[in-house]
């Protein structure tokens, strides 16, 4: 099934709910490596199933490592410490987490593979690992760039008797893949590691020195600068292992639970799967939103967010030293938007290895939002955005998982927000957009539906006034349009043109008020003229597409009741209460002709009659935005009742819905 080029979120106003977390990528990709290289099998349970866990089966499936799925169970039939194909060309796509461990693990028990991935991935350097590996001997060349993948392995003559340097300041996961790999060079001798430089992202280190542990292998560390692999280190399976929930992926939900609380309709977010006692240092992000003045709760198996803290109004901000969340820290950038004051974060020079370069990234996507961004070399400042300078935006996503996930946040906001190449997210969560949507409580819609001269119009009016909500007037829009078009000469059957004048409507409604521009508009979309000329150019599908965005940037806190006719089947097809009005054509009809009288309008019952027949004709039969109720609107016959019994009756389904 092919991706969408784009998704549109819709505003919220709360969020609420539990969110079981998928496996941690970076622990699904180690323990994989680790149960293929172990003695005996491995029963691992909760891992990820997504793009990059995925590269990493079908390369150790490549490499002749046997794995059975066993109903949530994946068994890893472990290898003794050597794979057994001596050969192979391998895809890694552009995951990390699998080609710089593998790339070690072949390095250094040699043979004739071939390492190759995205084109992105050939960005993404390596030239690091790749010369602490030739320092002791491995047969690694490039197949590109030097510094970069692709890569060619062969067979080297190890000699491992001074301690290998790698710098700590770049990636990780250099470190990480040597930690992963260098084991299997240990059986005569202890082997040292030295690290150059500041180590960031230390926690990444800290996980992988405790999945060696299950492992079997206890990896000595003085000051996170030097580590030593004991002699006679060898991977012995622990039988079976499960893998925490993605702490990384965490951070969006438990920011959700805390911004959800802005418009006063948030409920407390769970996120299960991570605890106090993970062993990833992005559980430390609640640690963090604790600090900035979110509510978390610590338990068992979860982490929950509960808004604000009593008192506060908004996260502060701040400086915020993120070396111990890399990933998380995507999130702060989000939620910065909504703080008090501005928010440094520092220690991220790693965000520009990753998927993307994410600092000039963030900057860029959140400048589309209207937001003040500075940044540096490894450090962003994200100022606070008033709600008057929200922006709607299309955010491009750069195929960086992280980026459409925490771009999500910003539909909290009062901006439409479009996330480009949603799909990019399969790398890590495939479901995450059903998940977000399971815990997200959009801002409410009501849409009113039905013919001409059913009341809809009236009905809604009266509603959102009773509820405190927004009003849109589907009709004023093509009124509008219709107006200008006259005005400026542009023919009914002229599709094109028409469309690009709905897509610049200059309109604004103020309660009973239509302005075009500078101009009250209010009586002049109402002649009958303009109404003929509205119902001719709505059935135009360019010229309904092109209103259909205006018509969706009304919905905003706190809710909004809209009238047409496709409302429901179109507009807004998740509107929490649908209602298709009814009347019989007479009593229609009835209506109508006191309406145009009481405007000075001469006309009969009959001629007004025959017109809503033929206006009912082509409303249902055109090829566009026919005419007919939601597969799950009310119905309500309007025909015995007045306006308030109207109303009455849908705020009572209204009360039902809430």
């Amino acid at each position: 099934m092919t991706s969408p080029d784009f998704l549109d979120l819709p505003p919220l106003i709360g969020a609420g709910g539990t969110v079981r977390l998928p496996g941690s990528k970076s622990i699904s990709n180690r323990v994989l490596l680790l149960a293929a290289l172990s003695s005996g099998p491995t029963q691992v349970t909760g891992l990820l199933d997504s793009d990059d866990t995925r590269v990493m089966l079908a390369a150790l499936h490549a490499l002749g490592v046997k794995v059975e799925q066993q109903g949530a169970a994946t068994l890893v039939h472990g290898c003794g410490g050597r794979f057994p194909a001596r050969e192979a060309k391998l895809f890694m796509g552009n995951a990390g987490t699998a080609i710089r461990p593998l790339t070690a693990a072949l390095a250094l028990l040699g043979g004739s593979y071939a390492l190759a991935g995205v084109p992105r991935m050939h960005e993404r350097p390596i030239g690091d690992l790749v010369d602490a590996l030739r320092s002791i001997g491995c047969d690694i060349g490039y197949g590109g760039q030097p510094g970069f993948p692709p890569l060619n392995i062969g067979v080297g003559t190890l000699r491992i008797d001074a301690p290998i340097r790698v710098r700590g300041d770049v990636s990780s996961q250099f470190l990480s893949a040597l930690l992963l790999a260098l084991p299997l060079a240990a059986a005569a001798r202890d082997i040292v590691i030295e690290v150059a430089g500041t180590l960031i992202s230390r926690p990444y280190v800290e996980m992988t020195c405790k999945l060696l542990a299950r492992f079997g292998v206890h990896i000595e560390h003085q000051g996170w600068q030097r580590f030593i692999i004991p002699a006679g280190s060898r991977f012995v399976s622990p039988g079976r292992i499960a893998v925490e929930g993605d702490a990384s992926s965490a951070s969006y939900f438990l920011a959700a639970g805390v911004l959800g609380t802005l418009h006063g309709q948030g409920q407390a977010v769970r996120v299960e799967g991570v605890d106090a006692n993970s062993i990833q240092g992005d559980v430390q992000f609640a640690r963090v939103l604790e600090q900035l003045g979110a509510r978390v709760e610590w338990g068992e198996g979860f982490i929950a967010t509960h808004g604000l803290r009593e008192g506060r109004q908004r996260l502060a901000g701040g400086t915020i030293d993120c070396v111990a969340i890399p990933d998380a820290a995507m999130t702060l950038a989000i939620t910065a938007l909504f703080a008090e004051a501005p928010t440094t974060l520092t220690g991220i020079g790693s965000w520009r290895v990753k998927e993307t370069d994410r600092i000039a990234a963030m900057a860029a996507e959140l400048a589309k939002l209207g937001a003040q961004v500075e940044a540096g070399s490894d450090w962003l400042r994200v100022h606070p955005l008033p709600a008057e300078h929200w922006r709607n935006a299309a955010i491009a996503t750069y195929d960086d998982h992280r980026m459409a996930m925490c771009f999500s946040l910003a539909s909290f906001g009062p901006a439409d927000i479009r996330i480009l190449e949603p799909g990019c997210v399969s790398k890590t969560f495939p479901s995450y957009f059903q998940a977000f949507a399971a815990v997200a409580r959009p801002v409410p819609v009501i849409a009113i539906d039905g013919p001409t001269a059913s009341g809809k119009g009236t009905v809604a009016a009266h509603l959102a006034q009773a509820l405190g909500f927004h009003y849109l007037d589907s009709g004023v829009m093509y009124r509008a349009t219709a107006l200008l078009a006259q005005r400026q000469g542009i023919a009914l059957d002229d599709e094109a043109a028409l469309a690009a004048l709905a897509r610049h409507l200059p309109i604004r409604c103020e309660g009973g008020t239509v302005w075009l521009g500078p101009e009250n508009a209010s009586d002049a979309i109402r002649t009958e003229a303009v109404g003929q000329a509205a119902s001719t150019l709505s059935a135009l599908p360019a010229v309904r597409r092109a209103l259909l965005d205006l018509q969706r940037s009304l919905r905003r806190a706190p809710g909004l009741v809209a009238d047409g006719r496709d409302m429901g089947t179109v507009v807004f097809p998740d509107a929490r209460l649908k209602v298709f009005l009814t009347a019989d054509a007479q009593a229609r009809a009835e209506r109508r002709h006191k309406q145009l009288i009481s405007k000075g309008i001469s006309t009969t019952l009959t001629q007004v009659l025959h017109e809503l027949e033929q206006r009912d004709a082509r409303d249902t039969q055109r090829s566009v935005a026919a005419l007919k109720p939601a597969q799950d609107a009310l119905p309500l016959n309007t025909s015995a009742l007045d306006v308030d019994q109207t109303v009455h009756q849908v705020l009572q389904w209204w009360r039902q819905r809430s």
